[in-house]
């Protein structure tokens, strides 16, 4: 059966890595070092249910700051990477996509030791692609680069993610747009913006491609 898509973009965290659990025992040390106002648990869960504007908004964080504390990030979670743990599926749904024959990328803010690390060897050799480091709100312009080396087209990419940004950008690079419930965003805040695909576990992305190639055939 032909797959509908020829190629798969992850975002990695709160995608393939559970990245959060992880960086809500570092968020303390952040918000110290950057001069930002306390966050607390409370606080930090109501930020899912939000927009990226939304969240700019209420933690009043200023745009200049913000390659510096996602640079701060990368190197804490690069020295953490021993707390940082795929989600349960993952590694199957990565290696059922490649046996497939589906190329597949991961582009990341998080940087590329840290992800290759986290994936370990193995399973990040399914990778065709690794574009990390990627500026919060800069991701569209590299799933272009992506696409362009992989040789297809966005009409035959998907990109996956767990948050609302992960969204604009694969519709502003004119891709597919595909949202975990097990990241970041809320299933409702994910759910107005009306992505392509919707999935509950790692298992349901193998069950849209089926369905899709299905779909792709028949018309």
């Amino acid at each position: 059966m032909a797959q509908r898509y020829d190629l798969v973009i992850f975002d990695f965290d709160g995608t393939l890595a559970d990245s959060l659990t992880w960086f809500r025992g570092a968020l303390g040390e952040v918000v110290d070092k950057h001069g930002l106002d306390p966050i607390c648990e409370e606080k930090a869960e109501a930020l899912r249910g939000l927009t990226p504007k939304a969240i700019m908004d209420e933690l009043a964080i200023p745009a200049w700051k913000i390659p510096f504390i996602a640079a701060d990030v990368r190197a804490r979670a690069a020295e953490n990477v021993h707390q940082i743990h795929l989600f349960d599926g993952i590694r199957d749904m990565i290696g059922a996509l490649s046996d497939q024959g589906v190329s597949l990328a991961v582009v990341s803010s998080n940087g590329e030791t840290a992800v290759k690390a986290v994936l370990g060897d193995t399973l990040a050799g399914r990778f065709d692609q690794f574009a990390c480091g990627a500026a919060l709100f800069g991701k569209a312009g590299i799933f272009r680069k992506v696409i362009k080396r992989a040789g297809t087209t966005p009409e035959r990419t998907l990109c996956v993610g767990d948050e609302v940004r992960d969204i604009d950008a694969a519709r502003e690079a004119g891709c597919a747009a595909g949202a975990v419930y097990w990241g970041f965003a809320t299933p409702d805040i994910l759910n107005a913006q009306s992505p392509d695909h919707c999935y509950s576990a790692p298992s349901d992305i193998l069950t849209s491609l089926d369905e899709s190639a299905r779909t792709s055939q028949r018309a």
